[in-house]
This record gives structure tokens, sequence and C-alpha cells, in this order.
């Protein structure tokens, strides 16, 4: 989301806009040439006071600027004229929760937040990279269909550029001490809970003595490492797992891997399946991903249906293994990350957010001259 949010201002800048960015903290170089950023940090005994506040100075010191003709936003909150919807429903994921849960000021907080943007009244439009979760939303909101905007998946040709095969898979093995003909399942993404590393690890545990000579599950992410280390341990296969936090090279390590697994509880998009089909690694997936359906589609790998079964999907875990289908699995889904590439070039939001502002600065002219 971060990623994206820097190329959408960068396009802005492009097309003669200037921009003005607001967040708590900032990792990396600054922008510069048409693009401001204020980092505004805040401080609260808990996550949503430290929103709030933050969200207060903001809009303060949006206001007080006095010449901001559009707000986007990528964090639920008031003020806001389009909202970008990279996270699932708030009140659906809430409604399967207990009632003392719902009634956590917290919990009360962020379903607020998500009610002003997509309650019916709401004035705000919403662009969405996935059709997945817009079903919750109308649900629970009744969200006029006029105010989603779909954003076709965008996937960089430059980060995905394509490595020698045999150099990659001898990068990952050397990288994290693996045998050079270990068979390697690749896990990315942060919040390995959600993205289903138990369900991985016991997938693993549950293949034959001989499998897990050569074998391995590795995972990439920020998470805290220690629940899924103790629970290989407990199932006997804490040689065939290794953690890693992020790297910068994740592309060439999905390249080097043989397989990419994401077995997530719920994901509203998965951007890490269309960059494994981008860097021609086979994909094993659960159907509670929002772009899981570029797998079936494309033919790229396995999709596990709803609802989960542990036993299916170690199944599946041992074909993946097994096949010889998985050559074809990777041309397939380097064909359709290519054509995903070619219909967004990265500049899908700034068209829509230019659409929206211009169609928002006519109106206020026709208010003002009538």
């Amino acid at each position: 989301m971060q990623r994206d949010m820097l190329r959408t201002a960068n396009e802005l800048v492009k097309r003669g806009h200037t921009v003005e960015i607001y967040c708590m903290s900032w990792s990396g170089d600054l922008p510069v040439g048409g693009i401001q950023v204020h980092v505004m940090p805040a401080t609260g005994l808990f996550n949503y006071l430290r929103y709030q506040k933050f969200i207060a100075n903001a809009q303060a010191a949006i206001r007080q600027a006095g010449n901001i003709d559009y707000i986007f936003g990528y964090n639920r909150m008031t003020g806001l004229d389009a909202h970008f919807a990279a996270d699932p429903c708030f009140r659906e994921r809430a409604s399967h929760r207990g009632f003392l849960y719902r009634w956590l000021p917290r919990v009360k907080w962020f379903a607020e937040c998500e009610r002003v943007i997509f309650d019916a009244k709401a004035e705000t439009h919403i662009l969405m990279v996935s059709e997945v979760e817009k079903v919750h939303f109308q649900h629970w909101y009744q969200t006029p269909e006029a105010r989603f905007h779909f954003i076709p998946p965008y996937l960089s040709k430059a980060r995905f550029e394509l490595q020698d095969k045999a150099a990659m898979r001898s990068h990952l093995r050397n990288t994290f001490g693996f045998d050079k003909e270990d068979f390697v399942f690749m896990l990315t993404g942060s919040g390995f809970h959600m993205k289903g590393l138990d369900r991985a690890i016991r997938a693993l545990a549950a293949l034959p003595a001989d499998y897990l000579n050569r074998v391995k599950l590795l995972a990439v992410g920020q998470d805290n490492p220690k629940p899924f280390e103790n629970m290989a341990k407990k199932l006997g296969v804490a040689s065939n797992l290794v953690i890693s936090k992020g790297r910068p090279d994740i592309p060439q390590l999905m390249q080097g891997a043989d397989i990419c697994v994401h077995p997530a509880y719920r994901e509203n998009t998965g951007l890490v399946i269309l960059e494994a089909l981008a860097s021609g690694t086979p994909m094993l997936v659960t159907e509670s991903c929002g772009y899981a359906h570029h797998v079936a589609e494309s033919g790229a790998g396995k999709v596990m249906p709803l609802p989960f079964d542990q036993a299916q999907f170690n199944g599946f875990f041992k074909q993946m293994i097994d096949s010889a289908d998985k050559q074809i699995w990777a041309r397939n889904g380097l064909a359709h990350a290519q054509l995903l590439m070619e219909q967004n070039d990265g500049s899908a939001e700034a068209n829509i957010l230019i659409r929206l502002a211009e169609q928002k600065v006519s109106r206020q002219n026709k208010v003002m001259n009538a």
C-alpha cells in the first residue's frame, strides 16, 4: 500500500499536480519535486488513540493550508474525498466476534471510521483493488455502486524483471543455508497468522518422512516468529522451517523458490499471489484471498476451496511437490502477469483521482456561479 501511495503521488506530479503527504512516520528516502511530506507523530496509550490524534492534527493542517483541492486517504477517517480500500470490511469481521468484543472502545471507533466512508449517505468515493469485499460493504452500508472505482492490479516490470532461474535458486539456497537440491516452499507477508503460516507448517509436518529430508518452508515477513518456531518444534519439523524478517530481494527469492504458498485465512487481495506469478513460480493459495481467482483462471497452480480443510490442504501441498505440471503452471502464471501489467501501467489510480477531482471542482464552480 505504501508503494502504491508513492507511485500514485509521483504519477500525479508528472501530470502537473502538487501533492502533500500526511503520515505518522516515514521510512526511506523522502520524495522530492512536487511532493511535500508532513510527518506528524502521535502519542497515546492505545493504537486507536494515536490514530485519533494523527487524524485531528492532519485535518487541522489541511484546513490551515487552504489550497488543497482533493483529499485521498489510505486509512479510514472523516473528511476524505476518496479512500483507497485495501483492507477487508471491518464490520463484517467484527460480526464474527463476540458481543463484548464489539463493545470495546477501539472496535466502536474503527467501525465509525468505516461507516463515515461507506455509508449510503456519504459522498466519499472508494478505490477498490478487489471486488471480493464490495459485497460486504454494500451489505452493511448499502453503498451506491457509482461510488466504487475498480483498480486493475499493478505489478512493476522493473521490480519483477526475470533473472536467471538457476542463479536465483542458488541465491535462495545459499542465503538460508539450504542444500542445492532442496525443494523450497516460500510464504511471504507480514502477519504470519493471518497469512496461514500455521496451516503451511501443519502441511509440512504431514509429509512422509522421506520427503522431509529435502523439503523446506521459508517464511519472510514482519511478525513474531516464536509461536511458529515452537509449533514446528512440537510437530518435529523445526529443521525444515526458516523464518526471516522482511527483505528487499523478495522478487529474486520468489524466482528461486519451487512453490509460493499463501494459505491465508482471509485476504482482501493478496498481492504476493500476483508477484509470485510474475516471478514464474507456481502458487498454492486459499480461495479466501481476493486474488486467488487469478491462479485459477490462468492455471498457475492450485486453489484450496472453502471451507478450508487441513487434510485436503496437506494433500495439495504434497501434490505440488510430486506434480509434473510445475513448468506449465510457471509459464501460465508469467503470461497472466504480463497481461495484468499491460492493463495497468501504474497510472490507473492517478487517472481516477484526477477525474474525480475535476468533477468536484466543476461542481463547486457551478455552486459559486449559481
